[in-house]
């Protein structure tokens, strides 16, 4: 794509900027700053992706993963304010899933140990993993909420902290890798997905992006329960005391 090509598809942003005008939305602002922020951050890491890839040396690679987790883990520990460590708790469980879907990846020779597809990938299993941590937190809160008296009740008559938020922490694990699972059962029917869609476009033949779009679907499907269910666990024990009883951070 020419820079002149680039900069045309700012008409999309100007549309939406017309349409928040029109409605009085006020969302100019926003979608001002957005695309600055994006197009400076993504021509950065362009350029910051390439150094890397001419260097290919580990050490850099891992500088570039784990800046990605401790950004991740800052954004989606937003989402949990009032949880002791969340932030460290959250980092543990993004990072958990990202070991795993690379020593799977690398281990069997799926992919190339290259920076090439080593950060790529990384960027999209530290990315949903971040999206299921904050899905899991948004929708605890909310179980939390409308099953404070059944908890409290549990409690009352014995029952241990983790007896009596089972049920909230399974579906809220659940809601976590809903966004995935949907996407399991529609794509290639609704749409197809971003990486396979670039692929195509960058000449690769279809049945090759196919192949490369499910080994990242599947993946993520992993990825985002394994985040969340390390999540769950260590996250509960904070929202109690010692004494099993539920904390005043949910109200």
């Amino acid at each position: 794509m020419s820079l002149t090509a680039l900069i045309l598809t700012l008409t999309f942003v100007g549309i939406a900027i017309i349409l928040s005008l029109w409605q009085h939305l006020q969302l100019e602002k926003d979608l001002i700053i957005g695309t600055i922020r994006a197009a400076i951050q993504l021509t950065a890491v362009g350029y910051i992706l390439q150094i890397v890839f001419d260097l290919n040396e580990w050490p850099y690679l891992l500088l570039i993963i784990l800046i990605m987790l401790l950004v991740a883990a800052q954004n989606a520990a937003r989402r949990g304010k009032g949880i002791n460590n969340i932030f460290i708790k959250i980092l543990i469980s993004i990072a958990a899933a990202e070991i795993i879907a690379m020593a799977i990846l690398l281990g069997f020779h799926i992919v190339d140990s290259t920076p090439r597809f080593i950060i790529p990938l990384s960027g999209m299993v530290i990315g949903n993993a971040m999206i299921s941590c904050g899905l899991f937190l948004n929708r605890l809160f909310q179980e939390i909420r409308s099953k404070k008296d059944v908890i409290n009740v549990a409690l009352s008559l014995g029952a241990t902290s983790k007896q009596a938020i089972n049920s909230a922490l399974r579906n809220s694990v659940r809601a976590s890798t809903i966004p995935v699972i949907d996407g399991l059962k529609t794509v290639g029917l609704v749409q197809l997905p971003g990486m396979m869609t670039g692929l195509i476009i960058g000449g690769t033949s279809p049945i090759e992006a196919v192949r490369y779009q499910l080994l990242i679907l599947f993946s993520l499907t992993a990825v985002t329960t394994i985040s969340s269910m390390i999540l769950a666990f260590l996250t509960y024990p904070s929202i109690f005391t010692e004494a099993h009883q539920l904390k005043q951070i949910i109200k």
